[in-house]
């Protein structure tokens, strides 16, 4: 069994994914400011009471680290490493070991989010179904469910385009994005780090993305939740083209 970090409450074993990428992401990827904003935005539309809230795969906590209005805090990913960063970065939080597809907290909350395409990660459409049955057990009649995804669109042009190089920290990031077929994008991601005497050592991840129809999601989601409010990133209803699709859902009562 993994080894959780102090704190931590251990369900299942970690999946191998980030765990060389861990200690690099949020230099290369940014804070979670716009997704934490976006999500408060779609409480107050919504006039929602949100006294809790829980996070499906929530990194290093840059997400829930912009939330901390919100009185009860629970993250769950299924990266030792990362969560390794959110206990120290949001320790008001409580952070879980698990797998979204498959959790069982014993507790229901206001809000459920699952942003930055972590849905996505998932990588056949048998386990979108059960995250969402989870998500379902998990949410208050009445609850939120906020969560975006990236398009097949955007799967399809990140795979068209050539490899991404960028420097950071003295580090440098080439990430380099092929079809693993099926509607399915490989990223794979290698970070050279500086060890000294002009050496580099290589830290090098694969992670995988599925790509599905907003449609099919739409459908499925359709027998317990009612869709509040769809848009892409640039406010106007998304398609299977759209950069990115941001969804809001209520869970009926």
């Amino acid at each position: 069994m993994t080894t959780a970090p102090p704190g931590l409450s251990t369900r299942i074993e970690s999946m191998r994914e980030y765990q060389q990428f861990a200690q690099f992401y949020d230099a290369v990827m940014g804070d979670g400011s716009s997704r934490s904003a976006r999500i408060l935005e779609a409480i107050g539309r919504c006039n929602v009471d949100a006294t809790s809230l829980l996070e499906l795969g929530c990194g290093t906590g840059s997400v829930l680290e912009g939330l901390v209005s919100i009185p009860r805090l629970v993250g769950l990913d299924a990266s030792v490493e990362m969560l390794s960063f959110a206990t120290t970065k949001v320790p008001s939080a409580e952070f879980v070991l698990g797998d979204m597809t498959d959790f069982n907290l014993g507790t229901t909350f206001d809000v459920v989010a699952c942003v930055f395409d972590t849905v996505n990660h998932l990588v056949n459409y048998e386990s979108w179904e059960s995250m969402f049955k989870g998500v379902t057990r998990h949410l208050e009649p009445g609850g939120l469910f906020v969560f975006d995804l990236n398009t097949t669109g955007r799967l399809h042009q990140f795979v068209a385009s050539p490899p991404w190089v960028h420097d950071f920290d003295g580090n440098t990031l080439i990430m380099d994005v092929r079809s693993d077929g099926d509607e399915v994008a490989n990223w794979d991601i290698r970070v050279f780090a500086p060890a000294g005497d002009g050496m580099f050592t290589l830290h090098r991840e694969n992670i995988r993305e599925l790509g599905v129809a907003l449609d099919t999601v739409r459908t499925t989601l359709a027998t317990d939740f009612d869709l509040l409010h769809e848009e892409d990133d640039s406010g106007v209803p998304p398609t299977d083209e759209s950069s990115r699709a941001h969804f809001v859902y209520r869970r009926r009562g």
